[in-house]
């Protein structure tokens, strides 16, 4: 898993746009870590758009994440499932995946943090880091959570919510191994040239990033 650039593929957000389209942009332009938010349709109907875009990533060999949905990632054999504090429990879902499946957890402070690592989280994402308007209800948090977090957390940190091209590179230099961005990616005007941008950007924001602890 390159958790470098995570495009968030929402419906909500995409204007309209085949998602199956912007996933190819996205992996154009360099990402390899993808996830399926959908907050409205029931997973009978969006199995088939699911499967549709976990086929697209294995042949282009990105990682498929599901978000929220556990039944949808195992039904589509998903790499993944990305799970938040209102979802089912870290501990309560890692006995459900299949054994090797990535188990993603949204936090919003340290003891959140620190209980996803204990639990078994593959990877963390932290946030919000800035203002956004992907998620009604959401939690400020800033970069200095990112640097609080980088001393002690193993896994990877992902920056989430409202990142840009104009401060991705803070959020890398405050200890994020990746960021997710979902309508600076789903909405821009060319999604390919918009990921080739995030990932250079965050490529060469690298030598600032503080390291994580070893395993």
């Amino acid at each position: 898993m390159d958790p470098s650039l995570y495009v968030i593929l929402d419906r909500a957000v995409a204007r309209g746009r085949d998602l199956v389209e912007l996933l190819d942009a996205a992996v154009a332009g360099g990402c390899r870590l993808v996830q399926l938010r959908e907050k409205e349709w029931p997973s009978g109907r969006i199995l088939p758009l699911a499967e549709r875009l976990r086929a697209r990533c294995t042949a282009a060999g990105a990682t498929f994440i599901v978000n929220d949905r556990v039944d949808l990632a195992l039904a589509v054999g998903a790499d993944g499932v990305h799970l938040g504090q209102d979802d089912l429990p870290a501990k309560a879902a890692r006995p459900l995946l299949r054994p090797g499946m990535i188990l993603g957890i949204s936090t919003h402070s340290v003891a959140q943090a620190r209980a996803a690592q204990a639990d078994g989280a593959d990877y963390i994402a932290v946030g919000s880091m800035f203002a956004t308007r992907s998620k009604v209800e959401f939690e400020l948090v800033g970069t200095d959570l990112l640097r609080k977090l980088r001393g002690e957390i193993r896994v990877p940190l992902i920056g989430i919510g409202g990142i840009t091209h104009d401060n991705v590179r803070e959020v890398i230099a405050a200890g994020a191994d990746g960021v997710a961005v979902i309508s600076a990616v789903c909405a821009a005007d060319d999604p390919r040239v918009a990921a080739e941008r995030f990932v250079a950007l965050i490529r060469g924001a690298r030598g600032l990033t503080p390291s994580r602890p070893p395993l």
